[in-house]
């Protein structure tokens, strides 16, 4: 039975975020931002919320029932909130990346589609519960409604594990986004598909 995916509503916002951080405890580029585990559990869910904080207010941000997977989608003409997020960067990252982490915020800028887009900064499962399809699910769920409105989704894999999930729902490599020290960054866009 294909795993039930739920509208967070204000009320779900810190479940979903919750489930987010977890997602991202291994992550390569957050754990680079955040090595400390300390500071990454304080100052990851402001990132989480500044990135992608706005799908809760447009009606895009999902949840598998329980929480064990969440997605955060920005639909075309809304963009994160890069003040706060360039603000909290700058007060709560390592002084020592911020030039190479600047820099990996300006190529995934050059990266981002012209044309309007659904862009899907946060996606994960928490680590106790993936291989069950969740990630899959959430994927499929917003994508229907870019084939739908014949829309491209775009976004930036931070793990190179997941680059083949997203290409199994139709994601193609734009390139490399890789600055100094941090890990490599993976931009996707998937256009959209007829499904008639």
């Amino acid at each position: 039975m294909a795993p039930a995916i739920k509208t967070a509503t204000a009320s779900d916002q810190d479940k979903t975020i919750a489930t987010i951080v977890l997602a991202f405890a291994t992550d390569p580029m957050a754990r680079w931002s955040y090595p400390d585990p300390h500071a990454y559990l304080k100052h990851f869910p402001a990132l989480v919320r500044a990135m992608a904080g706005k799908a809760f207010e447009r009606g895009t941000a999902y949840y598998v029932e329980g929480f064990p997977g969440a997605a955060l989608w920005l639909p075309p003409h809304v963009e994160p909130a890069m003040d706060e997020l360039m603000a909290l960067a700058q007060r709560t990252v390592r002084e020592q990346i911020h030039g190479d982490m600047m820099s990996v915020v300006e190529q995934m800028g050059r990266y981002h589609p012209a044309e309007p887009h659904w862009y899907l900064p946060m996606i994960g499962v928490d680590p106790s519960r993936q291989g069950k399809g969740y990630g899959s699910a959430l994927l499929e769920h917003a994508l229907v409604a870019c084939d739908r409105k014949n829309e491209p989704a775009y976004l930036e894999s931070s793990n190179p594990r997941n680059v083949p999930l997203y290409e199994r729902h139709g994601f193609q490599l734009l390139g490399k986004i890789q600055v100094g020290s941090s890990p490599t960054m993976f931009p996707m866009l998937r256009k959209p598909r007829s499904r008639f």
